[in-house]
């Protein structure tokens, strides 16, 4: 009998997530220097995440 598709492991699964945590913008923004140190953490601007 086969495995179902919804119990493959975590290690298999790799989706790419449309939404980024703050802190993932946060880096983004640095490298694209649009974050200061001393920068609100709220409100961010969406950020388009690098392939």
């Amino acid at each position: 009998m086969s495995m179902h598709p919804s119990l493959k492991s975590a290690s298999k699964i790799t989706a790419k997530r449309n939404v980024l945590k703050r802190f993932e913008r946060i880096d983004i923004m640095r490298k694209n220097d649009k974050w200061k140190e001393g920068d609100r953490a709220y409100g961010l601007p969406k950020t388009k995440q690098s392939a």
